[in-house]
């Protein structure tokens, strides 16, 4: 966009700059000119008198089916469902078909991201070709193809042996390891939380060890290869309590929470709904709580959605057989507002943790207000209230849990490199 863009009134947190203030926001040529007083006449005035006007958010955990699986979700589906959720940056996992383990689907999804020109999309790499956990990538080729992170993600790094020279090989280069935490011999065949609701279901549980077991693993084999480890989806008390004894003993150990898992309890799939279906599944009260807490004291640098778009035919087949994942894109934000208004984080913490946190973990040049910066912009209305329908929402995928709830907070516009991209309910371009 060219011209001056000011964005008058609004309370500017950018948690990068440790700004939070009720103050203008100019933009030139697509560029952060300004927070504050600018020496300029505004070409196009956007009042955002009682908003929240903040960066751009970041999810770095999405799963965008470009290519192989387009019926689901695609880049342009998903860009246009991310900017009706305020994110101007996401990442996308590799479990696609073909998967991202060569350089040539890397930069055919950075192409294409960049044609629709919505969003920034940026791929994680497979650790190993085809996914398969034998074999690794050519992760510097990958690398230089767009790749900001690593993980088999939908699958975990079972072999020991080989993840432990993706952290040696990752720890030359700085490269970010994600790993999805599922000992696969004690989840097997699993399809919600082990325990009293998975009895009562009839259905076969997946156990809260199957994730921390991984982690454990992984945690001591992070400190042999001194790398760096990041932990998806977090979902346990026990994997919490993992991370936080790890980075208290010093090692580069993070992590990232889902809104769902924050949220929700496993006793949203009683009633056989498939919606609340996901991997790793919703745990109990407990759990909840303690990534909660993990949130609150820093433990959880990151929320993220693992947005997982599906057919309707994938979710209506019975529980069991279900797919796993839901669609949090549109939902991220004011699920998390729930923090805000329950005193878990202030409102600048709960920002850094979709915006600046994940950049720094992924080497983004996103995520803040300064000067110079492309300005990728999120305001919403924190106090507004709608009702979520899964009819309504911009991705191809409808499988939430949320369908019919009331939600509190709202996004209004959202300007990607100083342009309009979502406002008035409705993407634009």
């Amino acid at each position: 966009m060219s011209g001056i863009l000011l964005i008058k009134n609004g309370r500017i947190i950018d948690p990068a700059n440790e700004i939070d203030e009720v103050t203008n926001l100019w933009i030139r040529d697509g560029k952060v000119a300004a927070v504050g007083d600018y020496d300029g006449a505004a070409d196009e005035v956007i009042d955002a008198t009682g908003k929240v006007v903040c960066p751009g958010l970041i999810d770095m955990h999405v799963h965008l089916r470009e290519p192989g699986q387009e019926w689901k979700e695609d880049i342009e589906s998903g860009s246009r469902a991310a900017v009706a959720g305020g994110v101007t940056s996401m990442c996308c996992m590799p479990n696609t078909g073909p998967h991202i383990d060569h350089a040539g689907v890397a930069l055919q999804i950075v192409a294409r991201a960049k044609q629709v020109g919505l969003c920034n999309v940026h791929p994680i790499g497979a650790v190993t070709k085809n996914l398969d956990g034998k074999e690794l990538t050519e992760m510097r080729e990958l690398s230089r193809s767009g790749c900001v992170a690593f993980s088999d993600d939908g699958l975990p790094i079972w072999h020991a042996g080989v993840m432990r020279k993706a952290l040696e090989y990752s720890s030359s280069f700085g490269y970010l390891i994600i790993q999805h935490a599922e000992e696969k011999d004690l989840t097997a065949g699993g399809a919600v939380n082990e325990g009293w609701i998975s009895t009562q279901l009839g259905v076969t549980g997946m156990p809260a060890v199957g994730e921390d077991s991984m982690i454990a693993r992984d945690i001591m084999l992070t400190k042999l290869a001194n790398a760096r480890y990041h932990v998806a989806h977090i979902s346990t008390k026990g994997g919490v309590d993992l991370v936080r004894s790890a980075r208290a003993d010093g090692l580069m150990v993070t992590t990232e929470a889902a809104p769902h898992h924050f949220a929700l309890t496993e006793e949203e799939v009683l009633g056989f709904n498939s919606d609340a279906k996901m991997s790793p599944p919703l745990r109990t009260e407990d759990d909840r709580l303690a990534v909660i807490e993990g949130l609150r004291d820093g433990t959880i640098e990151v929320i993220a959605t693992d947005h997982a778009p599906h057919h309707e035919d994938d979710k209506r087949c019975g529980l069991s057989c279900a797919a796993f994942g839901i669609v949090g894109l549109e939902t991220m934000l004011p699920v998390s507002l729930d923090l805000v208004r329950g005193g878990i984080l202030s409102m600048s913490d709960m920002i850094a943790k979709m915006t600046c946190n994940p950049a720094q973990l992924l080497g983004l040049g996103s995520g803040t207000l300064s000067e110079g910066v492309d300005a990728d912009i999120c305001i919403f209305d924190a106090e507004a209230t709608w009702i979520v329908d899964r009819e309504a929402m911009v991705s191809k995928g409808k499988n939430t849990p949320w369908h019919g709830k009331q939600m509190t907070g709202q996004v209004t516009h959202t300007l990607k490199a100083g342009r309009l991209v979502f406002a008035g309910g409705k993407v634009c371009g």
